[in-house]
């Protein structure tokens, strides 16, 4: 039965894509628990899972999980440092076997992209497009990947998730609300686990359970962004797929329960704030200049300091030391912090790293 329609967009998503490269180049390690991310020290590690195969998903092990965590879970996986380089080789491939079969794509990060498919008029006719691309990737390429097709990149995405891995869903228009319905809130754009934690208090747990809040209600409850998740519930996203996306900036920032004196802690804080922006950016297969950090006193009183780079870096322990440098004066100041982030922007996509040379001089600081 055919069911034309005037957008019709797809989400692709590579499945575990770093660990799926090494599985790929490294066929010893097929079968096994294999985690991606920093080096575990025996259990002491102070880093996290940039991501992990099914396998060690088996024992609770899962991306952005402190790595000591995993290793406790699953001490005997392999444990591989991240190779941003070769991942990025493979990104690109694929997405040119993307671009092949779309009007118009939009690479969403290193291992997923979005594509317009209005041209195939049929969700029928998308569905046996996107087959033949996730045959050609794991043909040519050698990896699994996950698709979702919808009338939106909403619907879409959550769509390439519902069938891992190497699954194909597709929503037609007139069964959006019955797909959505029993997802969990938390499947929403900007739902985090502070929302989610909000939406229960509210009753709510599913979409279904949240479409029926009242608008005016979520208002009350969430300001504009309540507007916002009464449009997701009802599958509503007007976004055009943009084959000029381009990522701004990447941020992480960390409000203590109480207000900290303790300078250590907050240093290790803002470290691992540090961490989980460098994960980001390696997810994406992108590097910065410029670095923010953000200090905010009790009594509300937020200062900011920035840096840029003379290279761009994709170096976990430059971003670190940097940030820690620019972070000191405030926290010499003898005062309680209340929260502390920290932010990259002036993004680039991967290229061949070139030797990192120390300028001359101190780099620029900008007093925000």
């Amino acid at each position: 039965m055919e069911h034309p329609s005037e957008r019709i967009v797809v989400h692709a998503d590579l499945d575990c894509f770093f660990a799926a490269v090494e599985e790929r180049d490294d066929p010893s390690l097929r079968g096994k628990p294999v985690v991606v991310g920093s080096d575990p020290k025996g259990g002491l590690g102070r880093g996290i899972v940039a991501t992990c195969n099914y396998a060690a998903r088996k024992f609770g092990v899962r991306s952005a999980m402190p790595i000591s965590t995993a290793w406790r879970r699953c001490p005997r996986a392999v444990y591989l440092r991240p190779d941003f380089k070769r991942y990025s080789e493979a990104s690109r491939r694929v997405m040119e076997i993307l671009r092949s079969g779309a009007d118009v794509l939009e690479p969403a990060g290193i291992d997923e992209a979005y594509l317009d498919l209005g041209s195939r008029r049929t969700f029928e006719a998308a569905r046996e497009a996107a087959r033949e691309l996730q045959s050609r990737i794991r043909r040519e390429e050698g990896l699994s990947c996950s698709f979702g097709a919808g009338p939106n990149k909403l619907v879409a995405k959550i769509a390439s998730d519902h069938k891992k891995p190497g699954g194909l869903t597709v929503v037609i228009p007139s069964r959006v609300r019955e797909f959505l319905d029993p997802k969990d809130a938390g499947a929403l754009r900007g739902v985090g686990p502070k929302t989610r934690e909000r939406l229960g208090e509210l009753g709510c747990s599913t979409i279904a359970t949240l479409r029926a809040i009242p608008e005016a209600r979520l208002v009350s409850e969430f300001g504009k962004f309540g507007r916002f998740l009464w449009r997701e519930a009802r599958g509503l996203d007007d976004r055009p797929v943009d084959p000029v996306w381009e990522a701004k900036s990447n941020g992480r920032e960390h409000t203590f329960e109480e207000d900290c004196g303790d300078m250590d802690e907050v240093r290790s804080t803002l470290a691992a704030c540090v961490a989980r922006v460098h994960r980001d950016l390696g997810r994406d297969g992108l590097w910065c200049r410029t670095l923010t950090v953000k200090v905010r006193y009790e009594g509300y009183e937020t200062h900011s300091r920035q840096t840029t780079l003379r290279l761009a870096t994709g170096r976990k322990d430059q971003l670190e030391r940097a940030a820690l440098e620019l972070a000191e004066p405030f926290l010499s100041a003898g005062r309680r912090v209340r929260l502390v982030g920290f932010s990259a922007s002036k993004l680039s996509p991967p290229e061949d790293l070139l030797p990192l040379e120390e300028p001359a001089g101190a780099p620029t600081v900008k007093r925000l």
